[in-house]
């Protein structure tokens, strides 16, 4: 990972498309769960890499929440942004909506909050540059992924 002031922070957001093909679906034709956990984890990874111009692993995928079936033929429509930072960690919101391709309205599917491990060519963690918050969503989606991280790490020193 390069120092933490040889490039600017680029907090803008990343969206990846897939259709849902049969082998992503159950017998109900609706995709897998984990299709789009993997989806979700793979915008979340970019958005994390844009930000911090670095590697990234997963450390905990938090707060999801299934409400609507994608269906086979759809389009995933996976949306990630940045909403939290930590010293190594980057807190990912993801959202995913459903786009029938006949009129590609979006029908929304899936949230959850992803947090994200900067990792150096020697595998050791990096350090992450501090997010800036601007606006009072910012400060608030901030303050819940915080919360959310907190547990995590608590759940952890727990094993």
């Amino acid at each position: 990972m390069r120092r933490m002031n040889a490039y600017k922070p680029d907090r803008s957001p990343v969206c990846v498309l897939e259709e849902i093909f049969p082998q992503d679906t159950n017998p109900w034709g609706t995709a897998f769960g984990g299709k789009i956990l993997a989806l979700m984890d793979r915008a979340a990874g970019l958005a994390a890499s844009r930000y911090a111009h670095g590697h990234f692993v997963t450390a905990s995928m938090d707060a999801i929440e299934f409400r609507k079936p994608v269906k086979q033929g759809e389009i995933a429509e996976v949306n990630a942004r940045l909403v939290y930072t930590s010293a190594r960690t980057c807190g990912i919101k993801v959202e995913v909506n459903a786009l029938d391709k006949s009129d590609w309205l979006r029908r929304p599917c899936c949230q959850g909050l992803i947090f994200m491990v900067a990792l150096g060519p020697d595998g050791k963690t990096q350090p992450v540059p501090p997010m800036k918050l601007v606006t009072e969503q910012e400060r608030r989606d901030w303050g819940e992924a915080a919360r959310i991280h907190k547990a995590m790490l608590e759940r952890k020193a727990q094993r």
